[in-house]
């Protein structure tokens, strides 16, 4: 490939060992730029010295993508030129770019922007063999390659782990794919939506069949795809380790089936110490009794009872504590056995006083209950202030309304005392970074950048 300098690295080329942190981490083949080179700080991110290229699109590998992104790592996010993630367009709402007037939507959608943040986009087309060729040499500076293609489909283009791993044997390769590299599902499509009703989650979220309305029902949110991203943030960091010890990287095979069978949790047990299929229950749990939603005078609470103490706590607020001595209501199992004639007596108990007046002497009390917030609720809600998960990362390319040019976001959950997560980068714009990265990793000058856009192979 004409003009592309400094990308050629000789296979078997020593092992790079850098000590950050008294955590030894390896880096094969070529040398870090010395700009990048990891500096002790005992107040680095935890993975700042971790580089990942993403080859993944919509939510579960881009969900991983980010969450490495907070912990400190470089993520370089590979994009089709012009149309880039397909949740780009997958709204309303979208934002708007900064400097347009009017109500069109010229901007990224939310859904984009959750999951994209702390990231560097590089727009390239790998169909084109030049493309390839600048993709290759960018998993050759990574530690981590995440891609979310169909078994095989990026084999083609010469991205696939075998491929890269003989440039990079060091190289961590996450395939996140719907039914995973083996079995007879593995060449088949796998959307979130279609694995919550084939992993037996959708048998048990609902009202059953004999309540009006009862029907299997989805999760709220993208809750298989999300659960895959964070397992597949595990595995790579467990990769990591392996290699440290021993300088070798490895394939990861995760799909969404096995993510959410996995994530059945109790019900997967409740099934398989049984032998019975648990049903839906709608907001009742299967297990703990009572623990489910209640109407009051004036909407709905949550009653969370995990024990027998809180349960009698719960009947001396009710003022009807001959519930909690009764053989029937006793213990859990008791009550779980007898739910039926116990739920509709706590029903009747519940609709008799408003909810502002249930949650303030459960409260007290210290009884489990809680309002059920719709998300406007959530964000206003005092602890979640406190808390800081409402976040806005300057951004003076992008706008959400006519007020300023911060990007906001939701904090990851994560807390470190010494490390605290810092969110610098916004959700890039489709191929904001192609120069950027590609001048610093690739030692493209200005004249092979022109030459690669004009061709196609480049965008942003």
């Amino acid at each position: 490939m004409a003009n592309l300098r400094g990308l050629g690295i000789r296979e078997g080329a020593p092992i790079e060992s850098h000590i950050a942190g008294g955590a030894r981490l390896l880096y094969f083949g070529r040398r870090m730029p010395t700009s990048r080179q990891p500096k002790p700080n005992a107040n680095s991110a935890p993975l700042h010295q971790i580089r990942v290229l993403e080859l993944s699109r919509i939510l579960a590998g881009p969900w991983a993508a980010q969450t490495l992104a907070d912990l400190g790592a470089s993520v370089i996010k590979v994009e089709r030129p012009g149309s880039g993630d397909d949740t780009r367009s997958w709204g309303p709402p979208f934002t708007k770019r900064a400097g347009d007037s009017g109500d069109e939507a010229t901007g990224d959608a939310a859904y984009f922007l959750c999951a994209n943040r702390g990231k560097r986009s590089v727009a390239i087309d790998f169909t084109q063999t030049e493309g390839q060729e600048l993709v290759r040499a960018l998993a050759r500076q990574s530690d981590v390659v995440i891609e979310n293609f169909k078994v095989g489909g990026l084999e083609k283009y010469g991205l696939d782990y075998a491929s890269l791993r003989a440039d990079n044997p060091g190289l961590v390769y996450c395939s996140i794919t719907g039914f995973g590299q083996t079995g007879p599902y593995r060449e088949r499509p796998g959307y979130d939506f279609l694995i919550q009703g084939m992993s037996g989650l959708m048998s048990v979220t609902g009202e059953p069949d004999s309540a009006p309305g009862g029907k299997p029902v989805k999760v709220g949110v993208a809750l298989t795809d999300v659960l895959t991203g964070l397992y597949a943030v595990i595995a790579i960091q467990g990769a990591l380790v392996h290699r440290a010890n021993t300088g070798e990287g490895q394939q990861i095979d995760i799909s969404l089936l096995d993510v959410q069978a996995a994530a059945l949790a109790n019900q997967a047990l409740n099934y398989l110490v049984s032998g019975r299929a648990p049903g839906r229950l709608g907001n009742a749990h299967p297990n703990i009794v009572p623990y489910e939603a209640f109407q009051t005078s004036d909407g709905y609470i949550i009653l969370a009872v995990g024990n027998d103490s809180q349960f009698a706590r719960f009947c001396e607020v009710a003022g009807r504590r001959e519930l909690a001595d009764d053989e029937r209501f006793a213990t859990n199992p008791s009550r779980v056995e007898n739910r039926s004639v116990l739920i509709p007596l706590l029903g009747d108990l519940l609709r008799a006083r408003s909810s502002t007046n249930w949650l303030g002497a459960l409260e007290q009390a210290r009884v489990p209950c809680g309002p059920i917030n719709d998300i406007e609720q959530l964000f206003a809600d005092p602890q979640v202030k406190a808390r800081g998960l409402q976040i806005s990362i300057p951004d003076p390319g992008r706008t959400v309304s006519d007020h300023g040019v911060a990007q906001p976001g939701v904090a990851s959950p994560i807390h470190f005392s010494e490390t605290p997560i810092q969110y610098e980068l916004p959700p890039p714009r489709l191929g904001q970074h192609t120069d950027e990265v590609l001048r610093e990793q690739l030692d493209l000058d200005a004249a092979e950048l022109k030459r690669l856009r004009a061709s196609g192979v480049i965008g942003g």
